[in-house]
């Protein structure tokens, strides 16, 4: 059993929205086909991988360096010691030789979606869902058959009023969602709570509804839309400020008394040691949202939630961050708090297999070997399309 071709290419995922940081006017995803010899109803089991949203595609670090050293490597040093398959952590290390410590950023992100596909194929070959996979590996056949879900959205686009917003959310909810997120902060703040108290009037309540500043605040502005969204109770406060910058969510997190959440632009486990060191978030009631196909991939999310359990948190207190797949895969398989969805947005790459329904606000695991892009029809034609296959 071998690896016999790794094919990575680039793709648009272009749309008018924004954040309160960014605009996806030009925004790119990195994706990935892992072929292998082995055969499984007639076909070569074939392994797909892609980076989240938010940080471009990655090509140059997959062509030059990770593939290459996974190809150039013998097929034994690639193998699990017991059985006939893959073995993920052997492949990871491999693709990171001689790679520097620190500094993880765009590497990180080429790593994600290359691991992504590595996982994939390692499912298939096994013969069963990567959740259930996870749960027999990981989590001692222990698995969540749901999971809670819920949409990224509320974006800021050219001429979005409240009306398009609240039309927005009451889709979300008749999509069987009961949690919702919006975005803050590209906006004034009075303009903000007002778009907040629009929504409520949609979802009811405050614990049904999160908010995310995707860093965009320092400490001062952090804390006005803390004191100003006080009362609301409400799911989370998403990214008040800069991802590295601990004392802004130490302090914010002394005055602010419901749930912060942050950690999807941390990259590696050391980044969320330092976060709780340092952070000051609080184990029983915030949330960390590292995105495993940005950070190194699922085989650094393992090590993400040792690390997490060593400093007295929850694995439920984590949701991986990216809004696809691999992400539900996780929380069901190994019992997170949950996995973020984008129904709407950053498609064909967002959300999770067609025919799977959002029932007050859990979704239930596929039961097809793999991590179930095949069952995403729209997603699995893109991929096939542009790697080839």
């Amino acid at each position: 059993m071998r690896i016999v071709d790794i094919r990575e290419r680039s793709a648009s995922i272009s749309s008018s929205i924004r954040n309160a940081y960014i605009d996806f006017s030009s925004m790119t995803v990195s994706v990935v086909a892992l072929i292998t010899d082995v055969v499984r109803g007639g076909a070569p089991v074939i392994g797909y991988g892609f980076s989240s949203n938010g940080r471009y595609a990655q090509g140059g670090i997959l062509r030059e360096r990770f593939i290459p050293r996974i190809i150039e490597a013998t097929p034994e040093s690639l193998r699990t010691d017991v059985g006939d398959n893959l073995d993920p952590h052997k492949i990871w290390n491999t693709f990171m030789a001689n790679e520097k410590p620190g500094g993880h950023g765009d590497r990180a992100v080429a790593a994600g979606a290359l691991d992504m596909a590595v996982w994939d194929a390692v499912a298939k070959i096994d013969g069963q869902p990567l959740w259930r996979l996870l749960s027999e590996r990981y989590n001692g056949g222990q698995c969540d058959r749901r999971a809670l879900v819920y949409p990224g959205g509320g974006y800021y686009y050219p001429g979005k009023q409240l009306a398009q917003l609240q039309e927005e959310m009451r889709g979300y909810r008749d999509a069987g969602y009961r949690v919702v997120k919006m975005k803050i902060g590209g906006a004034d703040l009075d303009t903000d709570m007002r778009r907040i108290d629009a929504v409520l009037e949609v979802v009811g309540d405050g614990r049904n509804l999160a908010v995310d500043a995707n860093g965009r605040f320092d400490l001062p502005q952090a804390m006005a839309y803390g004191e100003a969204m006080r009362g609301y109770d409400l799911f989370w406060y998403e990214e008040p400020g800069d991802p590295l910058d601990y004392l802004l969510h130490a302090t914010l997190a002394q005055h602010y008394p419901a749930a912060l959440a942050t950690g999807e632009n941390l990259f590696s486990h050391q980044d969320l040691v330092n976060l709780l060191r340092y952070g000051g978030l609080r184990p029983d009631r915030d949330w960390i949202q590292l995105d495993p196909a940005l950070s190194y991939g699922l085989t650094e999310y393992l090590r993400v939630m040792e690390a997490a359990e060593a400093h007295g948190w929850s694995r439920r207190r984590l949701i991986p961050h990216g809004g696809h797949q691999l992400a539900l895969n996780i929380a069901l398989g190994l019992q997170t708090g949950g996995a973020e969805s984008y129904p709407g947005v950053f498609q064909p790459f967002g959300g999770f297999a067609d025919g799977i329904p959002v029932v007050d606000g859990y979704t239930r695991g596929h039961d097809t070997p793999g991590m179930g892009v095949e069952l995403k029809q729209d997603l699995y034609a893109e991929l096939q399309r542009l790697t080839g296959d």
